[in-house]
């Protein structure tokens, strides 16, 4: 983009009506002086006030965490024209389903009619059931509950709310994950190789 518009118009405009590129340094500068979006300031019911999501939970659930992490990123890269908001509905969807089935055992799925957005919630289903099958696979059982699989969506949507700018096309939280999971990244690392790189909201 350098040359072809003027400052004014590239802070005005960044990540609004322009796609900037993760490696433009322009953007990159800027979002080195953002402040991370103050929670409280969002719509409440949006983060799902109801959950609870404790220190314990993220030490005892990191694997989930990082896999559904990983689910993200992966769908992010397979299609790069998804946006913040894209994952973000995602996850809300995904969460709204969940906390629906934790509270009365129905199974509903929010009714989303972006094409884009349902095969990021279908790559996370995938992940959670690869999850439940590695369990079996390596203790016998499924340990994972539905109300932690709940939490640790809930976990990241939060996430996500806060990293994103905010702005119609923002990739902040997209290359976040991008930057935890390099290309080659395996779907669910074993313990030794999941170094803490969840940083809470």
């Amino acid at each position: 983009m350098q040359g072809r518009i003027c400052a004014q118009c590239c802070g005005e405009q960044r990540e609004v009506t322009l796609d900037c590129p993760s490696e433009c340094p322009y953007l990159q500068q800027a979002r080195q002086h953002e402040k991370p979006r103050d929670l409280a300031k969002l719509d409440r019911e949006a983060m799902f006030p109801g959950v609870e999501i404790g220190e314990q939970f993220l030490y005892e659930q990191e694997h989930l965490i990082m896999g559904l992490s990983f689910a993200l990123a992966r769908s992010a890269r397979v299609n790069r024209s998804l946006q913040d908001r894209d994952l973000i509905a995602a996850l809300s969807s995904l969460s709204g389903s969940y906390q629906t089935l934790v509270r009365s055992g129905l199974i509903y799925e929010q009714p989303n009619t972006n094409v884009a957005q349902q095969a990021v919630v279908a790559d996370v289903e995938s992940m959670i059931k690869e999850y439940r099958e590695a369990e079996q696979k390596h203790t016998g059982s499924i340990r994972l509950r539905d109300p932690e699989v709940l939490q640790a969506l809930v976990f990241l949507l939060r996430m996500g709310l806060r990293r994103t700018s905010g702005r119609p096309k923002s990739r902040a939280f997209v290359d976040f994950l991008f930057a935890q999971f390099p290309e080659k990244q395996s779907a669910i690392a074993g313990p030794e190789e999941t170094a803490s790189r969840i940083i809470v909201p």
